[in-house]
């Protein structure tokens, strides 16, 4: 039983990502029900055969505040797809401040990226226009809802029709 299941609010909003076993166990005991199946796979029991679930509602309604993506290295590193955002070689990676801390740039979404570290070292203390670098795609902070879709590495196609079906490339432009 691998894989994941998408998890939708009683008004069908995506808010989690949840195992097998869970969403199976949530269906079982009527506190969701089965809204997508995976298509060819079921679950095996010493009796029965079950449908294997790929997307369940909660028939109980959730009061979720504002979800966000958290900041992290390797959240940067999901939405810059593991390459560096200056030369887009996907070895030997770091995290990198495009205005440098020491010149009051922040760690934010907005100022971090991916970095190989020969980029990172040629930049240095400076920024990317005067270490003579641009950047392939200006930095963002992706939604909560683009990062299940985008990044969370679990893009079954039974989840496009409630995730929607943008992409990266619509929240970030190539850099000028």
């Amino acid at each position: 039983m691998n894989g994941r299941v998408l998890v939708l609010n009683l008004d069908f909003n995506p808010i989690s990502i949840c195992t097998v076993q869970r969403a199976f166990l949530l269906v079982y005991l009527n506190k969701a029900e089965l809204v997508k199946e995976k298509e060819n796979q079921v679950i095996h029991t010493v009796t029965r055969e079950y449908v294997m679930p790929s997307v369940i509602k909660l028939k109980k309604y959730i009061n979720i505040p504002y979800r966000s993506v958290l900041l992290s290295r390797e959240n940067i590193f999901k939405r810059d797809s593991y390459t560096c955002q200056y030369c887009g070689s996907p070895k030997d990676l770091t995290m990198d401040h495009v205005i440098p801390k020491s010149r009051g740039g922040k760690t934010t979404w907005d100022n971090l990226i991916t970095a190989c570290k020969r980029c990172n070292a040629k930049k240095g203390d400076v920024t990317p226009r005067d270490a003579g670098l641009s950047l392939n795609y200006k930095p963002f902070r992706p939604s909560y809802i683009m990062f299940l879709r985008e990044f969370s590495g679990y893009n079954y196609k039974e989840w496009k029709p409630y995730l929607g079906t943008k992409t990266k490339e619509i929240y970030s432009y190539k850099a000028v």
